[in-house]
């Protein structure tokens, strides 16, 4: 098969997994009314880096920077999801953006506020498939796609 053929193939299938998990946890967040925590926010940004290079890689195949790009991207992924699961694991501690232990309010009105908004902790595990956390699947597929770009890269500097 024609190595243009194959390369755009790739980016199409990885925009398509972007894609998913992008859509697949807005709707466990919109329609199934599970609240995500910061950190499961965080995890989505890689995604809709990745559908933005996945575009420029169709459009622009011949140039394996965008490889590069999507390699990196999936590699923060890969670091943000394990940090994610080092919390739910208790291996790490959560950070402050994570929990409202460490608030220090003086005024009242911003003391209704915070607890009028409900900060959902990242250690707590809400919603599970297949008894894997949505951090532990987001590392899972973070690390598979992570090796195929590697994969894809090597394949591609030994044409």
């Amino acid at each position: 098969m024609n190595k243009f053929f194959e390369i755009k193939n790739f980016y199409i299938t990885i925009f398509f997994i972007s894609l998913s998990s992008i859509i697949i946890a807005l709707y466990i967040e919109f329609f199934l009314g599970y609240e995500p925590c910061k950190l499961c926010i965080y995890q989505r940004v890689p995604y809709i880096i990745a559908i933005i290079f996945t575009f420029l890689g169709v459009s622009y195949s011949k140039n394996i920077i965008w490889l590069y790009a999507l390699l990196l991207t999936f590699f923060s992924s890969l670091i943000i999801s394990g940090y994610h699961v080092g919390i739910e694991k208790e291996i790490f501690k959560e950070f402050s953006g994570c929990t409202s232990d460490s608030i220090n309010i003086i005024d009242k009105n911003e003391l209704l506020k915070l607890l009028n908004s409900k900060v959902n902790s990242c250690k707590n595990v809400d919603f599970k498939f297949f008894g894997l956390s949505l951090a532990t699947i987001n590392f899972l597929l973070s690390f598979v796609i992570f090796l195929l770009i590697f994969k894809v890269i090597k394949n591609e500097k030994n044409r």
